[in-house]
């Protein structure tokens, strides 16, 4: 199934590791999203759970490996065709090379999210990463993350505080 028009939502998932008091965050070096600043994760694959596929991203995209510490939060992201988006507001749409105008959202994935833990590895960019960077959470504005990735980087760094606070 391709993740560009998919005739099905695809699922994505992410993690996020905080050390020190900073998140690791990445810079997208694909679609959706190139050259933005992220939570490092992908795709799952066919027949991978949700944890292994995590660990498998992180270790990819990051170098790092991983053990899960638990679900921050499971949402949609959708981007709409551009050419749809002005179709929409009354411009004429561009037809693809083969003629047919594509239907639907160019992209739709169900990404779930969860904190993790550092075991192993120090953090560098890999696969589809051109860049990996430490941020506090007060530095998530310069890093020009989506409102949905602060939200989701808010949410970890309240969770890895009240589960050090147990500790």
């Amino acid at each position: 199934m391709s993740r560009e028009y998919p005739d099905r939502p695809v699922v994505g998932v992410g993690g996020v590791v905080i050390e020190k008091g900073r998140a690791l965050l990445i810079r997208r070096g694909s679609e959706p999203l190139l050259g933005q600043w992220s939570i490092p994760g992908g795709t799952l694959e066919l027949g991978e759970s949700l944890e292994a596929g995590v660990v498998r991203e992180l270790k990819e995209e990051t170098g790092l490996d991983v053990r899960i510490v638990e679900m921050i939060e499971v949402f949609d992201r959708i981007y709409e065709d551009e050419d749809e988006a002005d179709a929409a507001s009354g411009e004429t749409a561009e037809l693809s090379s083969v003629g047919a105008k594509k239907k639907g959202p160019r992209y739709h994935y169900v990404i779930i999210d969860y904190l993790c833990e550092r075991i192993d590895g120090e953090a560098k960019a890999g696969s589809d990463v051109t860049d990996v960077a430490y941020a506090t959470e007060d530095e998530f504005v310069k890093y020009g993350l989506t409102e949905t990735a602060t939200r989701i980087l808010r949410k970890a760094f309240a969770m890895d505080h009240a589960r050090r606070a147990k500790k």
